[in-house]
C-alpha cells in the first residue's frame, strides 16, 4: 500500500487517542488494521509519514499542530491560540493548586526522585498536603522505595499526565535551572565617593554645614578616589 494512503489512519489515530501515542504503538496499530503479515510497514516508514504530517499541519492555516508531548505524539492547538481556548478551559487545572503544591511540584520535577523527606528538607516545611493533593491530580506518582534509607521511604517522580498538560515530552525539555537563574540576576549597585558625601543633604543643610567652625567639622572625610583623609594630619 501506498504510504501516502496510510497518512490519514495515522492522524485518524493520533486525534482520536485518549493517550499521546509513540510511534511504535502507530506502527502496531496500522499493520493490525490493514492485516499487513508479508509486507509489514515499517518504523522508518511511519516516521517518515509522520514527518509529512508535522510538516503539513506547522501551515498557517491549521490552528493545531502534531508535536511529541507527554511521551507520545498529540494534536496540540498552537500557542497564538491559548489566550481564545484558555476561556474554556485553561485554569481548571491548575489553578487550584496552592503556592506549596507548586512548590513541592518543581522541586519534584527537577529532583526526582526524591522523597518526601527531602522535599521538606529543601522546602523547610511539612509536604503532606501539597505531595497528596499532586498524587490526586495525577501530576506525580509513587516510583517506588529509597531501599539505602531507613524505613525505605517512598520516592517521587513527575507522571505522564505533568508532561502532557505542560507540553514537554521528557522532563529533559525542562527549563535548566542555570536559564531560569539567569534571568533574575541583578546588577550590582555602582557606589560613587559622592554619595557618601554630606550624607546627601538639601541645598540648605549644606549651606547650613558650610558655616559650621573649623574646629567643630569632623576631621576624617572621603577623598574623591574613596580613600580617607585625615585633616589634623594634613596640618
Amino acid at each position: 500500500m501506498e504510504l501516502s494512503l496510510i497518512i490519514p489512519h495515522i492522524e485518524a489515530l493520533i486525534f482520536a487517542s485518549d493517550k499521546p501515542l509513540t510511534v511504535l504503538d502507530i506502527v502496531e496499530l496500522i499493520n493490525n488494521a490493514f492485516g499487513f503479515i508479508d509486507e509489514r510497514v515499517t518504523l522508518d516508514q511511519i516516521e517518515s509519514c509522520i514527518e509529512g504530517i508535522k510538516e503539513k499541519y506547522n501551515s498557517e492555516f491549521y490552528p493545531f499542530e502534531v508535536r511529541e508531548s507527554g511521551g507520545g505524539l498529540q494534536f496540540l492547538s498552537k500557542k497564538e491560540f491559548h489566550k481564545t481556548i484558555g476561556q474554556l478551559n485553561g485554569d481548571k487545572f491548575l489553578k487550584r493548586l496552592s503556592n506549596a503544591a507548586l512548590e513541592s511540584l518543581a522541586i519534584i520535577a527537577y529532583k526526582q526522585p526524591i522523597t518526601k523527606g527531602e522535599i521538606e528538607r529543601i522546602r523547610g516545611v511539612n509536604s503532606d498536603y501539597s505531595v497528596q493533593k499532586l498524587l490526586e491530580k495525577e501530576l506525580i506518582i509513587i516510583s517506588g522505595r529509597k531501599e539505602d534509607q531507613p524505613g525505605q521511604p517512598l520516592i517521587y517522580s513527575t507522571s505522564k499526565n505533568f508532561m502532557d498538560y505542560f507540553g514537554i515530552n521528557t522532563t529533559d525539555d525542562l527549563p535548566k535551572i542555570r536559564e531560569v537563574l539567569a534571568e533574575q540576576i541583578v546588577e550590582g549597585t555602582i557606589i560613587n565617593p559622592i554619595d557618601f558625601q554630606s550624607n546627601y543633604n538639601s541645598p540648605e543643610e549644606e549651606t547650613k554645614a558650610k558655616e559650621v567652625p573649623e574646629e567643630d567639622k569632623p576631621t576624617l572625610e572621603i577623598n574623591e578616589d574613596g580613600s580617607l583623609i585625615d585633616r589634623e594630619e594634613e596640618v
